[in-house]
């Protein structure tokens, strides 16, 4: 199945999923209107793609653990400060580490402004977070979705300026086909060891029984 294909088939499981309800800092496919819940969401997607949901939960309990999944920014700006490149750096490193995973981007402003600006303000958000770790080698294909909750998913519930709430948020959302047949528990093992013995290549998960 091609990137497109893939694409495809998580918007129609965002559709099956729309109407539910999620945590702030969880995310779904679609970038407006009704959410789904994650953990529903990442079943649906893995029993389509074949992949074991606790292997998922694996891989960004890991990823959250090695790097800051979370980045802020300065009022009314989407340039990224010198942390913020700082926490890129560190998810660029495993990422690129860890080559058999897909991730999912979403941007976030406070609830200063009006709502259309903040889903704006929200997107270049978390494109300029895509355009970093492209330019720290993470290639653009491995991204399943870059979007934004705007100013509809604040960690702190506030109309006025939050720093935190002025964020992207970056996720593990899958695995990448033709590196496996089927991805269980056996290759979040893989992709762990291969990560805590500070391996810098990408995961091969082919051949994996």
């Amino acid at each position: 199945m091609n990137t497109i294909a893939l694409k495809s088939a998580a918007a129609v499981l965002a559709l099956a999923v729309a109407g539910c309800t999620t945590e702030a800092g969880d995310s779904a496919f679609k970038n407006e209107g009704a959410f789904g819940n994650s953990v529903t969401q990442n079943e649906l997607i893995q029993q389509a793609y074949g992949v074991d949901p606790a292997a998922l939960h694996s891989i960004n309990a890991q990823f959250r653990a090695a790097a800051p999944h979370m980045i802020n920014f300065d009022f009314n700006s989407s340039a990224l400060g010198p942390d913020a490149r700082a926490a890129l750096d560190k998810q660029a490193a495993w990422l690129r580490a860890n080559g058999a995973v897909r991730i999912r981007i979403y941007g976030h402003t406070d609830a200063v402004g009006s709502p259309g600006y903040n889903q704006a303000l929200g997107q270049r958000r978390a494109q300029s977070a895509v355009n970093y770790l492209v330019a720290r080698g993470v290639s653009r294909s491995r991204m399943d979705a870059v979007a934004s909750f705007g100013e509809t998913r604040p960690l702190i519930n506030t109309p006025n300026r939050e720093r935190l709430n002025r964020r992207t948020v970056t996720e593990i959302s899958g695995f990448v086909r033709g590196r496996g047949a089927d991805f269980d528990g056996k290759v979040a093992n893989r992709i762990y060891n291969d990560y805590a013995a500070g391996t810098t290549a990408e995961v091969n998960v082919e051949g994996i029984e």
